[in-house]
């Protein structure tokens, strides 16, 4: 005979494996350290891209005006200016991906022990029967 307590269970943790079970499975596959470290490196490179093309957009968007003052600026003082500009953007672009990720990550580990724990619920209704 069915169980209606126990049919209930079952869909809910069935719809919660197809939808977002997925994506929290796969974060949580990981050591927290690691997937924070994965993000990571992917924000680096990423912001580094973003950050060369932004930089050459502005260039090419003011190239007549970089033309003409290029012989009267400091070339180390324009450089260092850039280098700065671009530790900065990857800096806090890197602090914004350490907390999002540590988020989603505290996320998905508490989805899934609700998860388990549903599990458990239901393994001790097919006990009882």
């Amino acid at each position: 005979m069915l169980n209606e307590d126990r049919v209930i269970l079952m869909t809910r943790m069935a719809a919660y494996e197809a939808g977002e079970g997925k994506k929290h499975m796969n974060v949580v596959r990981f050591f927290k350290g690691d997937y924070i470290a994965v993000g990571i490196l992917k924000a680096v490179v990423c912001a580094s891209l973003s950050y060369a093309l932004i930089l050459g957009l502005y260039i090419y968007y003011n190239f007549e005006t970089f033309l003409a003052s290029m012989y009267d600026i400091d070339m180390l003082e324009f450089a260092r200016d850039i280098l700065i500009k671009y530790l900065w953007f990857v800096g806090i672009y890197v602090m914004i991906t350490y907390v999002v990720c540590t988020i989603r990550y505290n996320i998905s580990r508490r989805s899934l022990k609700k998860y388990f724990r549903n599990l458990k619920v239901l393994r001790r209704m097919y006990d009882k029967q």
